[in-house]
């Protein structure tokens, strides 16, 4: 296949592509009323006296004051974007060190670990002692009473 790739390149790399696709076409022509969208100059309602202050100033919303508005402070949009950075700071990266540390630090879920500590420390007495490492017999047969056979 790379055979064949490299006879054919010369040609592929003559034929250039459609001068389109790296060109953006925007239209110049201005836009008519009648296409039906909505300038903001549009939308903006009438402000009724009653709702303007003394001086003849409407209340504005906290979103046309500050477009960037992130909920942590309504006036200040200095404000609001450090307790905005402050926020995600604290509850995402603080969150993953604290809660990994905690993970980590868990104690040891069903004795897993001790587990296998013990088993290697029976393991290295009962080599010691020159022991078997396991017996035929899971418990002490002299221990275990039996019934006699006429009981049954």
């Amino acid at each position: 296949m790379a055979s064949r790739l490299s006879r054919i390149w010369p040609t592929l790399s003559r034929v250039r592509l459609s001068s389109a696709l790296g060109s953006r076409c925007v239209s110049q022509t201005p836009k008519s009323s009648a296409s039906g969208a909505a300038v903001a100059s549009d939308l903006q309602q009438p402000v009724s006296p009653a709702a303007q202050d003394s001086h003849g100033h409407a209340e504005v919303s906290p979103f046309e004051k500050n477009p960037d508005f992130h909920g942590f402070h309504h006036h200040d949009s200095f404000v609001d974007e450090w307790n905005m950075r402050l926020a995600f700071f604290l509850g995402i990266s603080v969150t993953i060190v604290v809660g990994g540390t905690f993970i980590h630090y868990l104690p040891d879920h069903g004795m897993r670990q001790w587990a296998r500590r013990e088993a290697e420390r029976l393991i290295k007495l009962r080599e010691a002692e020159g022991f078997p490492l396991m017996t035929e017999n899971y418990y002490d047969p002299s221990t275990i009473v039996l019934p006699s056979s006429g009981e049954e």
